[in-house]
């Protein structure tokens, strides 16, 4: 017996073994699926086996089936009972109405039990849930016959009460049946709240009556009944006390000392709830911190003028987040920890979002550029009359995300904290300079993050991906809040990369705010464009990658903006100030051969474009500029990285300002513009040719050919004089020649192409007059002799032009 086969052999055995074992598992879960539905099928009905390998799956189950049709038909019990006690009521007797009332619930509620000892559970719950509902149509025919001048308020309260006390009762002796305790839970949260209404209790009473209805419910929470109960008593306390908060909070508005024990009370309740209700521990404990701070808060606010209540709910919410940082973590679970600093950084955060206006309004109100430029005059304040105690708020939130430590704390405090600078101005109404140089401060402070130690100065390769961990808990007040808001899954983003492009975006939204400001006054205009300049080209000194990139784009505009504004200042137009803008682009490119940075040359470019524009006006001038854009690209030229884009580009601005100054000394000959794109276009053909004696004619010579020689014939067309077409046939002789010289196609071609055209423009009149002179039979005559004499030679002269089609070929 061969014991190690060849593993070509081992593996046909491999394959073989696995596709016999998956048969076998078919065909054992047919067999399954089949005994599965001989088990589940109803009684005196034969399960057929299925087919092989497939499974005909109910839709339904027995049980499913018979709690459906128990459901519908004591429902129709239900609405028949009360069609009968709405309608058929008055048609009978006290006593008449008093028997069937007695014998109907009597009945519906004494066979549950019968059936509960002979197995039909489902049928009890149907019957018995009929019952409950007669209780209740009992409770109204009893109003409406022996009690009809009873308060309804007061009557439900006791009805309810007497309800709930008689299912609890009847629950409790049949215990079979799952649907009275909890309707005994739900009855029961009538009788206080009703109670309080019925006796004229106001919005507070009738609150508290149902904060300790809600007690109650948490206390049947903390009992081991069933689920049913657990659920209805967890979702009747939660309405109740979510009903007690909204109106203590609407109190603690209108009248705080009313409102405050109202909401201390649903805080306590909430908190002692979260030791019952476990799942939801979390969210109970941040209702509860909510509580207290609007219990806390409301008084206070009402003692204190109107701009300093945000600031009084703010520093509550701050404080109840760091209340239990001195507090042993064994003392108070740690879910109320978290749930009181995450309820602490909400109430910040809302006052955060009611600062934000003067934030807004000291970093867009400059652009209102109803003053004009350099007037002297400054645009009104918006917002002027916003408390000014919203910078107060920024900075508690500043402060709080900075105790808060880790990186997401120092981000909200760096954001905070140049949102307070900015709102400063606004919030304290400073004067012009002290606004101006706020927004500076806030501009170096947050473009200082983009260089600080540690940072992402100089780009650093990522990390290989891994798992993604939370963030280590933070020691500090906000501690608690930190493990809270972390518990969600954290995307993994760079702490240092976060700041530098936070300060970078910051500090340019701060810098733009400030030059629009500053452009109200000819020396803060070049004063704050002079520091701007010097801090963003820090930024692009000192930092590193995407950062010092855009930094360096920046420093360019400024001095744009520098150049623009002495332009203005010496009483420059705009089109004459075009060129003083090229010194611009001028500078980037001598720059770039020690300090490469793609964003200064494409920003230096484009205030080269910018430059040009402006000098549209003023031809002379535009010519110019063109020729000193062509300098600068020449220049650019002489790197080899820039060679090939930068001579292209210099080349077209060098034509562009021939073609202009050719326009604007008033030359219409169309030579004078075509000849200066020839005669370079053929030396680059040249040397081209020289490098690669493979390459074309027509790339190399033909562009260069038909610049001149096209437009020329269109002249010649038109011009009455002889010159043109004596010089134009020369020049196309000339290039025929060549052509036909060096054996390239394109001057052969071209040259040719434009001599005959030119010398049919000269015989042209005489043909005209020879024609006009002729007997009129004598053209058709002559025209049919050509083509007997062609149809004669035609196979000749059809090899000849194959032969000069072959030759021409030939020629490069």
């Amino acid at each position: 017996m061969d014991m190690n086969p060849p593993p070509v052999e081992e593996l046909r055995r491999v394959d073989a073994e696995l596709a016999r074992l998956d048969a076998r598992r078919a065909e054992l879960l047919a067999r399954r699926a089949w005994l599965l539905g001989v088990l589940y099928a109803p009684a005196g009905r034969a399960a057929a086996p299925p087919f092989p390998g497939v499974a005909a799956p109910a839709e339904t189950s027995p049980r499913g089936a018979q709690n459906v049709l128990l459901t519908l038909g004591g429902t129709l019990l239900a609405v028949a009972a009360l069609a009968f006690t709405l309608v058929s009521w008055g048609s009978m007797g006290i006593a008449g109405r008093s028997a069937v009332l007695l014998a109907v619930t009597s009945a519906a509620l004494a066979a549950p039990a019968v059936l509960l000892r002979r197995g039909l559970g489902s049928t009890a719950e149907a019957v018995g849930a009929l019952g409950l509902v007669l209780t209740v149509l009992d409770a109204y025919a009893l109003h409406r016959v022996a009690l009809p001048g009873t308060d309804g308020l007061g009557y439900t309260a006791a009805a309810a009460a007497v309800l709930a006390g008689v299912w609890g009762g009847y629950g409790g002796l049949l215990r079979g049946l799952r649907l009275p305790l909890p309707a005994a839970v739900v009855a029961a949260q009538l009788p206080l709240p009703l109670g309080a209404l019925a006796a004229g209790g106001g919005p507070a009473v009738v609150a508290w009556a149902a904060v300790l209805t809600a007690a109650a419910d948490v206390l049947v929470l903390g009992r081991p009944p069933r689920s049913e109960v657990r659920v209805a008593a967890g979702v009747s306390a939660g309405v109740l006390a979510a009903g007690a908060l909204l109106t203590g909070a609407g109190l603690s508005l209108t009248d705080p000392w009313t409102g405050a024990p109202l909401l201390l009370g649903c805080a306590a309740l909430c908190l002692y709830a979260a030791g019952a209700a476990r799942p939801a521990a979390s969210t109970l404990a941040t209702v509860a911190g909510l509580a207290l701070v609007a219990a806390v808060a409301g008084p206070a606010r009402a003692a204190l003028p109107t701009e300093w209540a945000v600031p009084v709910y703010v520093v509550c919410g701050l404080a109840l987040a760091a209340l239990w940082r001195p507090v042993r973590a064994g003392w108070v679970p740690e879910a109320v920890r978290g749930g009181f600093g995450l309820a602490g950084g909400v109430v910040a955060g809302l006052g955060v979002l009611w600062a934000l206006p003067p934030v807004l309004a000291g970093l867009l109100g400059p652009a209102d550029r109803s003053a004009g430029l350099w007037s002297g005059s400054h645009a009104a304040p918006v917002l002027a009359d916003w408390p000014a105690t919203a910078a107060l708020v920024l900075l508690l939130g500043a402060v709080a995300a900075a105790t808060a430590g880790g990186p997401w704390g120092r981000w909200c405090a760096v954001v905070l904290g140049w949102s307070l600078l900015m709102a400063l101005p606004v919030a304290l109404e400073l004067p012009y300079a002290a606004g101006i140089a706020l927004r500076l401060v806030a501009t170096a402070a947050a473009l200082g993050l983009a260089v600080r130690p540690g940072g992402p100065a100089h780009d650093r390769p990522e990390p290989a991906p891994g798992p993604v961990r939370a963030p280590e808990r933070p020691e500090g007040a906000w501690g608690a809040s930190w493990t809270a808001v972390t518990a969600a899954p954290v995307v993994p983003v760079a702490p240092g990369a976060l700041l530098a492009w936070t300060g970078l975006v910051a500090g340019t939204a701060s810098a733009v705010s400030a030059l629009l400001l500053a452009l109200d006054v000819r020396a803060a205009t070049f004063g704050v464009l002079g520091v701007l300049l010097a801090l963003f080209t820090a930024v692009a000194v000192l930092g590193g990658g995407a950062v010092r990139e855009t930094a360096a784009g920046a420093a360019v505009l400024a001095a744009a903006g520098l150049v623009g504004a002495g332009a203005a200042a010496a009483g420059l137009p705009a089109s004459t100030a075009g060129p003083a803008l090229l010194l611009v682009p001028a500078g980037t490119a001598a720059l770039a051969v020690r300090a490469r940075s793609v964003a200064a040359e494409v920003t230096g470019a484009a205030v080269g474009a910018l430059a040009l524009a402006l000098a549209v006006p003023r031809p002379a001038v535009l010519a110019l500029a063109l020729a000193l854009g062509g300098v600068i690209a020449a220049a650019t030229a002489l790197r080899a990285e820039r060679r090939r884009a930068a001579s292209w580009t210099a080349g077209a601005l060098f034509l562009a300002a021939a073609w202009v100054r050719l326009a604007v000394w008033g030359v219409t000959v169309p030579e004078a513009y075509t000849l200066p794109v020839t005669v370079p276009a053929l030396v680059v053909g040249l040397l081209r040719r020289r490098r690669d004696p493979a390459a074309s004619s027509w790339a190399a010579y033909g562009p260069g050919l038909a610049a001149t020689l096209v437009p020329s014939l269109a002249a010649v067309w038109s011009d009455p004089h002889g010159t043109r077409p004596l010089l134009l046939g020369t020049a196309a002789l000339a290039v025929t020649l060549l052509g036909a010289r060096f054996r390239l196609r394109a001057p052969l071609v071209l040259g040719g192409t434009a001599l005959v055209l030119v010398a049919a423009h000269e015989l042209a009149p005489y043909v005209v007059q020879l024609v006009g002179a002729l007997p009129r039979w004598l053209p058709p005559a002559a025209a049919g002799l050509l083509l007997l004499a062609v149809g004669a030679t035609y196979e000749r002269r059809l090899r000849e032009a194959r032969a000069l089609r072959e030759r021409l070929a030939r020629m490069r």
